[in-house]
C-alpha cells in the first residue's frame, strides 16, 4: 500500500480557533479525518503531520522524495502556511527531492493580502489548490492520485 504524505506548516495546529472567519471551525484533527477517508477510498495509507518549523518541513519533503523514489509513496499534499510566501528553502527541497507536491491553501490566498499572492512553492508543485476550505484536503489527495496513477 502506497502512502500519501500530508504536511501542514506553521499555525495550522490552531485550526478551529484561529481566524474562523477565514479558516472555518474545523480543527486539524477534523482535517486528518477527511484525509484518512480520502486515502481509504483510494486504498492508500496516510502520513499526516504538522510543524511550526521550516527546517522540519524541509526534512519531511526529503523523506517523501525518498519514499516516492522507492515506490512506497505517491507524493505529498503541502499546506506550508505562511512559508509558501517566504521560503526558498521549501522550493529547493521539493525540487531537489523530486517529490510530487500538491500545494494547498484553505483560503483563497489570491483574494487576501497582496503578500499572499506570490508562492515560492508553486513553480515546483504539480498543482495548486486554494479556497475550498478544509474540504480542499481530500480534493488535493484525489488530485494527487489523478496525476500520479496511470
Amino acid at each position: 500500500m502506497k502512502t500519501v504524505f500530508v504536511f501542514n506548516g506553521p499555525n495550522l495546529n490552531l485550526l478551529g480557533t484561529r481566524e474562523p472567519d477565514v479558516y472555518g471551525a474545523a480543527t486539524l484533527a477534523d482535517v486528518q479525518q477527511l484525509c484518512e477517508a480520502a486515502c481509504a477510498r483510494h486504498g492508500l495509507a496516510l502520513d499526516f503531520r504538522q510543524t511550526n518549523h521550516e527546517g522540519v518541513l524541509v526534512d519531511w519533503l526529503h523523506e517523501a522524495g525518498r519514499a516516492q523514489a522507492a515506490g512506497t509513496a505517491l507524493g505529498a499534499v503541502l499546506n506550508a502556511g505562511a512559508y509558501t510566501h517566504t521560503s526558498v528553502a521549501l522550493h529547493d527541497a521539493i525540487k531537489g527531492a523530486g517529490v510530487t507536491v500538491i500545494e494547498l491553501h484553505i483560503s483563497n490566498v489570491h483574494a487576501r493580502e497582496a503578500f499572499r499572492h506570490h508562492s515560492f512553492i508553486a513553480p515546483t508543485a504539480r498543482a495548486v489548490m486554494a479556497g475550498f476550505g478544509v474540504r480542499g484536503y481530500p480534493l488535493a489527495i484525489d488530485g494527487l492520485v489523478a496525476v500520479t496513477v496511470a
